[in-house]
């Protein structure tokens, strides 16, 4: 029995992260927050996706020991994407807005980080949440390069449920830095490297709670 419920609290978890993670990835790529915001949103949803990837993948790779589960789950991730850009295209949206895979190189790199440091967990932290944070954004500027230009997408495809308040302006570019890969590379880096803590540490919690 307690097997039985570990392992539904590993798969629970696993699922809710990402979704979770895709639903930031669908804000992130929602035209008309993209429009309204631009580069403001691109740091807040690249950091957001960040922390998520590495939680769930940090809890997935040290729960199964395997390098290249981390991969698997960015899969996973990217797979819940195209489900759900599939249902959001039959309410109208463009099925072009970002659906490229840009969780998997960062897998990739946790992956190689675990088999490098021959599953040694602090330098799988430290090295591989530095690497996934400073990965990820970079990958989701060539993710927005890949389609179609935000405003014109957003009077392509206007919503016809918006008040007239929240039609799609100009993007607003913050005036407070210059380079949005650089300001979320950044911050992902620093940040990646205590969610990955949390993801390591979040299997101990479960198995502490399922022996209690």
């Amino acid at each position: 029995v307690m097997v039985w419920l570990r392992r539904c609290t590993h798969y629970l978890f696993i699922v809710v992260v990402a979704v979770n993670s895709t639903l930031l990835t669908i804000n992130a790529g929602d035209y008309i927050f993209y429009t309204d915001w631009a580069w403001t949103s691109y740091v807040i949803f690249s950091i957001s996706q960040t922390l998520m990837l590495v939680v769930g993948a940090m809890y997935y790779l040290t729960f199964t020991g395997v390098p290249g589960t981390a991969t698997y789950y960015c899969l996973i991730m990217t797979v819940y994407t195209w489900v759900a850009k599939g249902a959001w295209f039959a309410l109208g949206y463009p099925y072009d807005f970002i659906v490229t895979p840009v969780w998997l190189p960062s897998g990739m790199l946790l992956d190689l980080v675990y088999w490098a440091t021959k599953k040694n967990k602090h330098s799988l932290i430290l090295f591989g949440g530095v690497l996934v944070g400073m990965s990820l954004p970079l990958f989701n500027m060539v993710n927005l390069i890949t389609v179609a230009d935000p405003l014109e997408t957003a009077f392509k495809y206007p919503r016809p449920t918006l008040p007239p308040y929240m039609t799609p302006i100009e993007p607003q570019v913050g005036k407070f830095y210059n380079s949005p890969v650089a300001l979320g590379a950044g911050a992902g880096a620093v940040l990646s490297v205590t969610m990955a803590a949390l993801g390591c540490k979040l299997n101990t919690w479960t198995y502490r709670w399922m022996a209690a």
